[in-house]
Order: C-alpha cells, then structure tokens, then sequence
C-alpha cells in the first residue's frame, strides 16, 4: 500500500453512530477486519515492551473514581516522596536489560508546578534519553511552556488520558473538566511531542459512552501515535470498588474498534491484564493491539509477571519490537492513563 493511499484512509469525522456500528459487529469479523487494518500499517508478529514506573506515588488531590492515589479516596496508598533521579535511571536500567524500550515516568499531580520538582522530572527524562530509550511522562495538567521544557529535555511523548466519553466523564472526576484535557494535549502537540492518549473501559459507562471515547481519540488532529486501552482495575477504598471485572471479550472489541478507527497509532493493551487468560491477550494483541506494558507493576496495581510475558509472546512466535528512536531528543511513538494504576 502507498504512503498516500495510507493516508487517504485516516479519518478524523467518525460519529458515535458510526463507531457503535463497527462496536456491535459480530466479534470474529470486527478482529478479521482490524487485523486487516493492522496488517497494512504495522510489522505483523513485533510488540512492543513498555515499562511504567511512579516516581512520585499517592496524595493526588484530584478525585478520580477509579484512582488509588486520590487523597480523597482511603486505598492504603499513602503519599510518598518523589524518587531521586538515580533511582529512576537504576529501574529504566532493569527495564531495558529486560527488553523494554518506552520508559514511562507517572507522578501523581493535579498539574505540572514549576520549581524543584520538574526540574527533576527534566533531568529523568534526559537521563532515559541517555539510555537510548523513549521517554514518556504523566505528570498531569502542563502549560505552553511547561511542555516545550519537556521537549527539550528530550521527551518522546506525553499521556493525558481522556479516561471516559464526555457525558460520563462528570460520574468520574469532579476535580477537572474534559476541556482541561483537551487543553492539555494541545499544549503537548504545540510543543512538538506526541501524544498517548487512551481511556478505561468498565467504569460503569454505556456502551454509546465507550463509542464517544473512541470517537474523540480518533477525531483529534492528528490522531494520538499511542492508545492506551485499559480495563478497569477495582481497587477497594474507590468508588468503582465494586464494579464487576471487565469481560475479556469488551477488551478485544475496545482494541478491535480503535485499531479501525486509528490506523497508524499504537495500540497499548494496558491494565488490566493481570487474571487475564494468555488466550485473551493473544485475542487482544490478534484484534490490534501492538504494545503492553511490561514489568512487574503498573504504578500501583498488579501487573504479569515479565517472565510470563516474555513466554506468552514467545509461545506465539511473537517478538518485542526493536527501539526506534533517536538517543538524545526527536520524536517516537508513545504510554499509560494519567499518575493512577491505568496506563
């Protein structure tokens, strides 16, 4: 296929109705046609391995339903200090020993403040440059300014999840509005990263509400170079302690539908794996997916086991992308939700 029939095919005027169309397919031939769509703009058998780490864990004074770092919500997380950058290099270390190549650095903030504490998440970032890794960060709301620091320290991408459709994004967080996101990634598309941006699937939405999420990843412009597309994670002290676990098989059409939607992005199959049958994942990698995050925890929830996942992709002829990007600066592909368990 062509660069420019390529991109003749990425669209950014989906409608919800649209979207819930492709949603209520029958599953094998929502897959067969996403896999279709992968098979045109990505290596077919290569996933790539990202690692998560929080740098700065718990005390967040936004109230996310769904978050155990929330200061509003009692989880046994309590607020820790933030990591010093030795730290953080000695992880992004094991991390790249193991076979990861996007290292994500998650802080628990409402928002970006200037000062001390950046200026270390800079250093972070220029030091996992150092290691020729991708550098990705979750820090919360950031200015104009803020980001072009981050994009000079080096940064490949930025997360900023929308987490939820619009309408039901106000059962969720009350501590912020959608548009406050929305200003946020454009500050980061301004400042030339790219962007990871995803949402959390199982937070007690409707299906047309799962469909408006989609559909407004998919209609920014440019589309995010990464999706996160997390399950929830209940995690008791939460409001959403007693939801149901997510169906595998939402996951897969979750995955399916963004794979069509945004043909180019990569598409991250991120929490919720852990309790996941290898059959499941294999589905949801088959369905689009093309990256997991990978390591033994994704901020403060439970993750499998590297081991595992290493064996899982080997079993299937499956292999872990090679790095891609420059070492000091330019711009990769993208991780994780915002500084909370979902990536």
């Amino acid at each position: 296929m062509t660069t420019a029939n390529r991109e003749a095919t990425i669209r950014n005027d989906w409608t919800r109705e649209e979207v819930r169309a492709l949603h209520d397919l029958p599953l094998l031939p929502l897959v067969d046609k996403a896999r279709a769509v992968h098979l045109q703009f990505h290596a077919e058998n290569e996933v790539q391995l990202c690692t998560l780490l929080s740098v700065k864990t718990g005390g967040c004074p936004e109230d996310c339903a769904y978050c155990p770092q929330s200061s509003k919500h009692d989880t046994g997380v309590d607020a820790e200090r933030m990591l010093d950058v030795d730290q953080v290099l000695a992880s992004a270390r094991r991390a790249k020993e193991i076979g990861s190549t996007r290292f994500c650095m998650g802080a628990a903030w409402r928002e970006v403040k200037d000062g001390p504490a950046f200026d270390r998440v800079l250093d972070m970032v220029r030091g996992v440059k150092a290691l020729e890794m991708e550098a990705c960060v979750t820090l919360g709301m950031l200015s104009e300014g803020q980001a072009q620091k981050l994009k000079e320290a080096g940064l490949d991408a930025y997360n900023h999840n929308l987490d939820t459709g619009k309408s039901h994004y106000k059962s969720i967080i009350s501590t912020r509005v959608y548009e406050d996101r929305l200003t946020t990634l454009k500050n980061v598309r301004k400042a030339g990263i790219t962007v990871c941006c995803g949402g959390i699937i199982g937070m007690g939405e409707s299906i047309d509400d799962r469909c408006d999420l989609l559909a407004t990843l998919a209609n920014l412009d440019p589309q995010p170079e990464s999706v996160p597309v997390n399950a929830l994670v209940a995690v008791a002290g939460t409001p959403l302690e007693h939801l149901p676990k997510v169906d595998p098989f939402e996951l897969v059409r979750a995955i399916a539908v963004a794979r069509i939607l945004m043909p180019k992005s990569k598409v991250r199959l991120s929490a919720g794996r852990e309790g996941m049958t290898r059959e499941a994942q294999m589905l949801c990698l088959m369905a689009g997916a093309n990256s997991i995050f990978f390591g033994e925890k994704l901020l403060t929830t439970p993750n499998p086991d590297a081991d595992d996942d290493l064996a899982l992709l080997r079993d299937a002829g499956l292999k872990p992308a090679p790095f891609e990007g420059a070492p000091l600066g330019g711009s990769c592909g993208a991780p994780k939700a915002e500084p909370h368990a979902h990536a």
